[in-house]
């Protein structure tokens, strides 16, 4: 960094770098040890803002700078040269104060591929009990669901007869009805969980830093963008960050953990000299340890947004069409914490095959009695169904990299969606089983009419060039500093940095492969499981 000598804001046992999911719940795990002095720090702002707790304010979070960093992906040879909005969140509980509220741990398989890749410790089996420390779950505590942690997991709060006809509808194709997506095989369909308290968004804030904030060995610095980490002799030593017009360094004496997400990590890494040599070189930064996987190995869930329009149910493009629908709509939240203001974005989860050369399921629905252009955008003024689906384990892999030296400046986010022939094919094969679902004996009262992408489109060549142009991100960018212990792994299975000492990642970033559903549940376990590793450490 240039300019003006920082000034110190001390020394801390433990700095953990982003307030998003992982890094509220390391603040809480690290920080009880009363001998452990604990900094957080947040580049945003607080999450007391009215659309961050109604949980339709999703709408309205995503795309807003007070609360979102606003990114972009690079233009997509796979989306047919198109870029999308990255939303990932800016705030106190991060992703988890802009996201789908979506409470799914993904498939056992996906944890034991982990371990099977090398990495000790990582399996179903082993992970389990770090899924279940947080959770405050709805139902009984069995042997997959624990109810006396922090993180609320309840029932969504509304009821839509057009999707009890779509999962009903699914059990015609053969997908069974199941209760809980969460006990290590999600194939079938349900209501999806969330994380949730009463029709009101649960985010990581208020499950994990609101019962801890009090702690005199806990600080918590918010508008404080960090712009890398001080490496000394291979050694992490402290971060330089700036808050509000001035320049601070704090000093690590056990650990920092960067908890910045798989768009923040690689990004501050690479600022800070650890990387892929030829990427520092050309913005000029000193290499203080080559890592090439850095930013590389990155993953996401792609999703195609089929439209269909309906006709003899309501949904929520005709309830709010007027002035009298949407006071009613608001009534209903204001008196019952209920009704369409409470909802997700998305209600409804089927998982299953796109064909039968899978094993387990590999595609997931999200299936809203509503639609519109892109988000942000008006509903549209008819009834219809989003009937969304999204290849679960994607075989393109993309990359996050810094564009320049300025810590400012946003990376460049290159997914690479749609980049091999599988993709492709489950792409195609994903629009052909929306048709199929929509056609059952179970929905034609209500006349599906295909209006994304269109009917006209058949072949595999066609149906792929339409999922690049109506797709979108469903917001689950993960891998990009992955465990393992191949030249290309950039932490090993402890979540150190191979080659730094005193330096951690415990976020989406350490993912080698991404799990089969929505990730945040995955990032709450990583932080619990890292935080047990890290305290260990440090008493060692």
């Amino acid at each position: 960094m240039g300019g003006p000598v920082a000034t110190s804001v001390g020394q801390f046992d433990y700095i953990i770098v982003g307030a998003g999911t992982a890094g509220c719940v390391l603040a809480n795990r690290l920080s009880a040890d009363p001998n452990a002095r604990v900094l957080l720090l947040e580049a945003g702002g607080s999450d007391n803002r009215l659309w961050v707790h109604i949980p339709v304010g999703y709408l309205y979070t995503m795309g807003d700078p007070r609360v979102d960093w606003c990114l972009k992906t690079q233009a997509e040879p796979g989306l047919n040269g198109r870029a999308l909005n990255y939303p990932r969140g800016k705030v106190l509980g991060g992703c988890s104060s802009i996201n789908g509220m979506i409470y799914m741990r993904g498939q056992a398989a996906d944890y034991d591929g982990w371990r099977q890749m090398g990495n000790a410790g990582w399996g179903w089996d082993d992970v389990l009990p770090y899924f279940i420390k947080s959770e405050r779950h709805y139902g009984p505590a069995d042997a997959y669901h624990g109810v006396t942690g922090e993180l609320r997991v309840e029932q969504q709060r509304l009821h839509w007869p057009v999707l009890d006809a779509v999962r009903e509808a699914a059990a015609e194709l053969g997908i069974p009805p199941v209760d809980d997506f969460n006990r290590g095989d999600n194939e079938g369909s349900g209501y999806f969980a969330v994380n949730q308290r009463r029709g009101v968004r649960w985010n990581a804030r208020k499950a994990f830093l609101d019962p801890v904030r009090q702690r005199r060995n806990l600080r918590i610095e918010t508008g404080a963008e960090v712009e890398r980490i001080v490496v000394t002799e291979g050694r992490a030593t402290g971060i330089e960050f700036g808050n509000r017009g001035r320049r601070l360094q704090a000093d690590a004496t056990r650990e920092i953990v960067l908890a910045a997400g798989a768009i923040g990590t690689p990004k501050l890494l690479e600022h800070s000299g650890i990387g892929r040599g030829d990427i520092l070189s050309a913005h000029g930064i000193a290499v203080e340890r080559e890592l090439p996987g850095v930013g590389e190995n990155l993953q996401d869930h792609l999703q195609i947004r089929t439209v269909f329009g309906i006709t003899g149910a309501r949904t929520l493009n005709d309830m709010t069409a007027g002035w009298l629908g949407k006071l009613r709509v608001a009534a209903e939240y204001a008196l019952r914490r209920s009704g369409p203001m409470a909802m997700a974005p998305s209600q409804l989860g089927i998982f299953t095959r796109s064909s039968p050369a899978y094993a387990s399921a590999n595609i997931e629905y999200h299936v809203q009695p509503l639609s519109l252009e892109a988000f942000g955008e008006p509903l549209h003024r008819f009834p219809a169904l989003t009937v969304s689906v999204c290849n679960l384990r994607p075989e393109s892999r993309g990359s996050c990299h810094i564009g320049s030296a300025a810590p400012g400046d946003a990376p460049l986010i290159r997914p690479n969606y749609l980049s091999t022939e599988a993709d492709r094919l489950v792409a195609a094969d994903s629009i052909r089983h929306a048709r199929k679902l929509m056609a059952t004996r179970r929905l034609a009262e209500y006349r599906p009419q295909e209006l994304k992408p269109g009917p006209a489109i058949s072949t595999d060549d066609q149906l792929a060039r339409a999922a690049g142009d109506i797709a979108t991100t469903i917001f689950h960018p993960v891998g990009t500093a992955r465990m393992g212990h191949d030249p290309m792994a950039v932490v090993s299975s402890d979540l150190t940095v191979h080659g730094v000492s005193r330096l951690s990642v415990a976020d989406a970033s350490v993912m080698p492969t991404i799990p089969s559903g929505n990730t945040n549940a995955a990032v709450t376990m990583i932080a619990e499981k890292a935080a047990e590793m890290i305290l260990a450490r440090g008493r060692a």
